[in-house]
């Protein structure tokens, strides 16, 4: 039996299992805790993949500025893990990255073999600018922080984004 996996843009309706999802994984601290209204706030930043029309995943990208953005809130339900869901996840961040024209992306991780498959690198936490800090001091062990930076640097050339189409156009106004 052939199964498919595919990764799209996060949808308003999508909020509540994003959130099912999610909250398991804060409550283990994994990740940092999101609330349903920090999820719809940070929507535009959300992927998911859907394994055969479920659910199965979910990753945030959240972007720093025009060379830098972050894979954060990657989880895969355990019921899909070990079919490539993280994988085409990261991807999909990637690929949308690149389009909008952003060169490195990074994670904080504890599954940095995971990363390092992908080609990520592992990097010095205190190489990150300080920005990206902001959301970590609500995290319990910010004092004490014990996961690993990655990175991955998506283009050494200047990317050009792509192409902005209108969303309303009117020719005869």
């Amino acid at each position: 039996m052939t199964h498919k996996i595919s990764v799209r843009s996060a949808a308003a309706g999508d909020v509540e299992a994003i959130d099912h999802l999610l909250k398991p994984f804060a409550e283990k601290d994994i990740i940092l805790a999101r609330d349903r209204d920090n999820i719809f706030q940070h929507l535009q930043e959300f992927l998911v993949a859907e394994y055969d029309g479920q659910l199965a995943g979910v990753v945030c990208v959240h972007i720093y500025g025009e060379n830098l953005a972050e894979v954060r809130s990657l989880v895969v339900d355990p019921e899909f893990q070990k079919h490539g869901v993280g994988r085409l996840l990261v991807e999909g961040c990637e690929q949308w990255a690149l389009g909008l024209g952003v060169a490195k992306l990074f994670a904080l991780t504890y599954v940095t073999g995971f990363f390092l498959k992908l080609g990520y690198r592992v990097v010095s936490k205190e190489s990150l600018p300080h920005k990206v800090w902001t959301v970590c001091v609500h995290c319990a062990r910010f004092a004490d922080c014990d996961e690993v930076a990655v990175e991955k640097v998506l283009s050494d050339a200047p990317i050009r984004p792509m192409a902005v189409k209108p969303i309303i156009e009117i020719d005869d106004f």
